[in-house]
């Protein structure tokens, strides 16, 4: 009889058990760099998962899951299938002007990178990379940390920091730039000072005058309120001011200085000018019934030529920019080839084209030379205008010579 309780109570049990849920495998893919393993199990422990697919993480290595670092000791949270990826560390060294130091890191930015080392940084640090930059590789970081400096300046004291090479530079990037006759202590030239301390001097002069009066002389030269290819009157004469002066130096409002000059020139005479123009006016016509927009037009002679017009005893197909002699191209005399090699232009009857080649030119005109093919040649010799397109070339023949 017992041996009969004891067998239906061994059936029970191996009942119960086999009744019991099985706790279910799932899919786990863990990423290395270019390795993948895929394992299959009940285990949630990212310590476990990583011992189970043989990876070791170094001390600088992190674990990722969902694109964030995980804690290798506590479990994954409930998913039906897993992604981790291993971000190993890379060499960061950082070029600061103390030295270099190395940083063995796995953080995905250069500023993170620069915090878990306990680096702080600041608005005014120079950083190249910017602290920005993705970690993706062994970089090169040049740091140069900013300071504390306090600035004096008309009775104020301001806290700045800057990272600056120059007390000025500092004084600009701070919005308190030495301005006029000012100056600073250090100067402006000077490396930031070691105590952090700067003063600016704030110098203004004033003279008393006594006048006379001087004449003015002509002169000839270029003028930008004249447009391009113009020539006339730009400035009227005026007679300048001669004065027998005392300067007084005041800084910071305080007399310093007071110091009597001989006779100077107050206001110089204004010469009278006859310029040339330089100033470049964009026009839009319509030529040939097409609509273009230039900066200069000229009035020209012009030949035509072909590559086997161009000498008696042989062909040339080349031209001075190593383009091909053809229609569209056009030769100019070399003093407007320095300027103007590969400048759009368009003649009426011919077209489009650029200036690509040299000629000879005559001595009492200007003068381009049409290119052909020798299939396609035309004669087009007389007068005719050129008209230079936009966009305005950044150097410019102001005045043309006709060879």
């Amino acid at each position: 009889m017992k041996s009969f309780q004891w067998l239906i109570l061994t059936v029970t049990l191996l009942w119960l058990t086999a009744c019991q849920p099985k706790a279910s495998q799932t899919a786990i893919q863990i990423v290395d760099d270019e390795q993948i393993y895929t394992l299959a199990t009940t285990e949630r422990l990212p310590s476990k998962l990583l011992a189970e697919a043989g990876v070791t993480l170094g001390a600088d290595d992190r674990l990722l899951y969902l694109g964030a670092p995980i804690p290798l000791d506590q479990p994954l949270p409930e998913a039906q299938s897993y992604t981790l990826q291993v971000r190993r560390a890379v060499t960061l060294t950082l070029a600061k002007p103390d030295g270099q130091q190395t940083i063995q890191t796995s953080a995905f930015t250069v500023g993170q990178a620069l915090a878990e080392v306990g680096i702080s940084l600041y608005a005014a640090d120079l950083l190249d990379p910017p602290a920005e930059t993705p970690i993706t590789s062994p970089l090169t970081v040049t740091y140069s940390p900013s300071r504390e400096i306090t600035v004096s300046v008309e009775g104020r004291t301001l806290a700045i920091r800057s990272a600056a090479a120059t007390v000025g530079q500092a004084l600009a990037e701070a919005g308190i730039p030495l301005e006029g006759l000012d100056t600073s202590l250090p100067s402006e030239n000077a490396p930031l000072p070691k105590d952090g301390r700067i003063r600016i001097v704030r110098v203004v002069e004033t003279v008393s005058l006594s006048q006379k009066s001087i004449p003015f002389n002509s002169s000839f030269e270029a003028s930008a309120d004249l447009e391009l290819d113009q020539q006339g009157i730009v400035q009227a004469g005026e007679t300048g001011l001669a004065m027998a002066r005392v300067r007084i130096r005041y800084e910071d409002g305080q007399e310093v200085a007071r110091q009597e000059e001989s006779e100077s020139i107050i206001r110089p005479p204004r010469d009278q000018i006859t310029g040339y123009g330089t100033k470049v006016v964009i026009h839009t016509a319509t030529v040939d019934g097409i609509t273009i927009q230039y900066w200069r037009a000229v009035h020209v002679y012009t030949t035509s030529y072909s590559p086997c017009r161009s000498a008696a005893d042989r062909c040339y197909y080349g031209t001075a920019s190593g383009k091909l002699v053809q229609k569209g191209v056009v030769a100019v005399v070399s003093r407007w080839y320095a300027y103007m090699v590969g400048q759009p232009i368009y003649i009426p009857g011919y077209g489009y084209a650029t200036i690509e080649d040299i000629g000879g030119g005559f001595s009492d005109r200007y003068w381009v030379d049409l290119g052909w093919s020798d299939e396609d040649y035309q004669p087009m010799e007389g007068w005719n205008t050129v008209y230079f397109l936009v966009p305005v070339p950044a150097n410019i023949l102001y005045i043309l010579p006709y060879r």
